[in-house]
């Protein structure tokens, strides 16, 4: 009798499964720029207002970076700004990689020394708002930031 009320005990139990991907991507030993805190750069970045400052926060992000012959380089791809549809009230955005701030010139800057490079290193990457000279105007503001890298091929 016990036997029996176990086993129906156990033939109504509920049960639950779960099934997801995991994924891994090993950088190539030669060379990487990669985010060292994964998931952000696919997804839209708040920069916060603070209303008793009224500014905006910087964005601060880390990647881990590496090149096995030369010095990496870099360069924005065009002017980074962010835009609420009306011309002349742009915030314009400071650009940092490793401490060099970067614009679209060509040609690009070196943002870490071969020395650095050779070994790896983990830089910081900052995106500064710069507040506009009649002050920031109400709305909604969005845009780009596009770095292009550089480094060269072995033996090049």
């Amino acid at each position: 009798m016990v036997a029996g009320s176990l086993m129906s005990a156990l033939a109504g139990a509920a049960r639950e499964e779960h099934v997801f991907e995991v994924s891994l991507t090993i950088p190539s030993r030669p060379f990487y720029i990669i985010p060292s805190e994964p998931d952000w750069v696919h997804r839209t970045q708040q920069l916060h207002w603070d209303y008793p400052s009224e500014t905006l926060s910087t964005l601060s992000k880390h990647f881990d970076v590496r090149h096995d012959t030369s010095a990496i380089e870099a360069r924005l791809d065009s002017p980074a700004y962010l835009s609420n549809g009306r011309s002349g009230e742009e915030i314009w955005l400071k650009v940092s990689f490793n401490g060099v701030v970067l614009g679209p010139e060509v040609p690009p800057r070196e943002v870490v020394s071969k020395e650095d490079a050779a070994i790896g290193k983990r830089v910081l990457l900052e995106i500064e708002p710069v507040k506009p000279a009649g002050g920031y105007r109400p709305g909604d503001y969005s845009g780009n930031v596009m770095l292009l890298f550089n480094a060269r091929a072995p033996g090049a």
